[in-house]
C-alpha cells in the first residue's frame, strides 16, 4: 500500500506562488498528477507527468502558471495565483506510466493540502 503526504499549502495573495510536494512511502515508478477540489465542486485534474518526468500535462486553467516535477518527491509550482485556485490540493499515483488527466487510472491519494488565495 503506498501512502502519499502532500506539504506546502496556505494562504498567499493573489499573484503570489506557493510551492506543494508530495513525498510517497515508496518509489513510485508510475505517472503521477496533482488533482484538486474546491468547496462545492467536483475533483478537478491540475497536472500530470509520467514515470520518467518526461511528458506532462496540464489543465487549462493552469496552463503557463504552474509546473509539475519529480525527483524522489512529486512538486507543483505555481505562481500567478488566483482566489480561483483556492482548492484543497490532492497528489495522485497512477497504475500507468503515461501522465493522464482520467482520475480512474489513479490508484493512490494523499489527504490533501489546503491552498487559499486571497484578492
Amino acid at each position: 500500500q503506498v501512502q502519499l503526504v502532500e506539504s506546502g499549502g496556505g494562504l498567499v495573495q493573489a499573484g503570489g506562488s506557493l510551492r506543494l510536494s508530495c513525498a510517497a512511502s515508496t518509489a513510485i515508478s508510475n505517472a503521477m498528477g496533482w488533482f484538486r477540489q474546491a468547496p462545492g465542486k467536483e475533483r478537478e485534474f491540475v497536472a500530470a507527468i509520467s514515470w520518467s518526468g518526461g511528458a506532462t500535462d496540464y489543465a487549462d486553467s493552469v496552463k503557463g502558471r504552474f509546473i509539475i516535477s519529480r525527483d524522489n518527491m512529486l512538486h507543483l509550482q505555481m505562481n500567478k495565483l488566483k482566489p480561483e485556485d483556492t482548492a484543497l490540493y490532492y497528489c495522485a499515483a497512477a497504475r500507468i506510466t503515461w501522465a493522464t488527466r482520467n482520475q480512474n487510472a489513479y490508484d493512490y491519494w494523499g489527504q490533501g493540502t489546503q491552498v487559499t488565495v486571497s484578492s
